[in-house]
């Protein structure tokens, strides 16, 4: 079957629910294989880090603030560990600091000290050695983990469920050593899974790099072929255009294709970008109008989100005139579009 970018207009109109259904069956659902981002932790390191603070403290014997410091002047990743023990995500953790230690640790500053400790094994080492305002913030994030994990999980109402409840945690550090000293039970390991999602925390952490695929794929295809091109940065004002395009070819001086690119398994932020998309063509329509130069729009887009709603897929493909790509159907991108007319020219 062909796709729509090869039809003509016509064609395309009057074969829309097929095309539909084609660009449908080109979605790939990304969310099975997740970009590893810059500072991915192996398992390996993981375990590193997990055995450092398990010696530093004794077997959890002796689970202290001092000898957390301990564990983190030897291995900065030993902070991951101390927040995956507890069982919380960064800005959570800095909450407790603030309502428990009356220590303001801002989210950001919480996150970034998640990153920091991926990527500088010594960071705590030099972090220790002076009294800045984070080594105190740190110092509180330490406080407030011992605190919990050295007490039993507090009794709360039958019908709420405590976060320490966990098979580590649910009874202070005898839970802790247990689990640290016996293999634990698989059933165990699969119902706290089904409660946290697996990869949950990464893929929060490499959230924008997720939609990064898309654009390096469409940049390498570009630079590939030799054609000139603009790429916007994020939040860049670009003048005539209430928000930049991801890509302007040639420029945005005199452009010729403006190309939008996604990939999402949320049909909402789906929605969004359909709607970018038809304000794009809305604008080029405009431009004809008043006998400026038009420029053609481009949909690259992939994810489950885009395969919702068959009406937001009909407004697209007849805005972009069939010019709606996938990550199966992106080395197309080129010839089916006006960038062949950008490809230098063979001698």
């Amino acid at each position: 079957m062909p796709r729509p970018f090869e039809l003509d207009p016509e064609s395309l109109k009057s074969h829309l629910e097929e095309m539909v259904s084609a660009t449908f069956s080109d979605l790939q659902s990304q969310f099975l294989v997740l970009p590893k981002g810059p500072h991915f932790v192996e398992y390996a390191d993981f375990q590193n880090a997990y055995e450092t603070l398990k010696r530093e403290t004794n077997g959890f014997e002796t689970v202290t603030e001092d000898t957390v410091w301990v564990a983190l002047r030897r291995s900065a990743l030993s902070f991951m560990v101390l927040r995956t023990i507890l069982g919380v995500s960064p800005p959570e953790w800095a909450d407790l600091a603030r309502t428990e230690r009356k220590v303001d640790v801002p989210q950001n500053v919480a996150r970034d000290l998640d990153t920091r400790c991926r990527k500088e094994p010594a960071y705590f080492e030099r972090l220790a050695k002076s009294e800045s305002t984070t080594t105190k913030r740190v110092a509180a994030l330490i406080s407030v983990a011992v605190f919990y994990l050295t007490h039993a999980g507090e009794k709360v109402a039958e019908d709420t469920v405590h976060r320490l409840a966990k098979i580590d945690t649910t009874e202070g550090l005898n839970s802790l050593r247990h689990a640290a000293s016996h293999h634990v039970p698989y059933a165990v390991l699969l119902y706290e899974r089904y409660l946290g999602r697996p990869f949950a925390s990464h893929r929060d952490s490499v959230s924008e790099f997720i939609g990064d695929v898309m654009e390096s794929a469409i940049e390498e295809r570009l630079t590939r072929s030799r054609i000139s091109f603009r790429k916007t940065k994020r939040a860049e004002r670009i003048p005539g255009f209430d928000q930049a395009p991801d890509f302007i070819v040639p420029d945005e001086i005199n452009p010729a294709v403006i190309i939008e690119a996604k990939i999402t398994g949320d049909d909402g932020t789906a929605r969004d970008k359909v709607t970018r998309i038809e304000r794009l063509a809305t604008m080029r329509d405009e431009r004809i109008r008043k006998r400026l130069p038009g420029f053609e729009v481009v949909a690259c887009i992939d994810g489950r989100g885009f395969g919702v709603r068959r009406e937001d897929m009909r407004k697209m493909l007849l805005r972009t005139e069939g010019k709606v790509f996938t990550l199966s159907t992106l080395d197309q991108l080129v010839q089916h579009t006006r960038l062949r007319n950008f490809l230098p020219r063979k001698p």
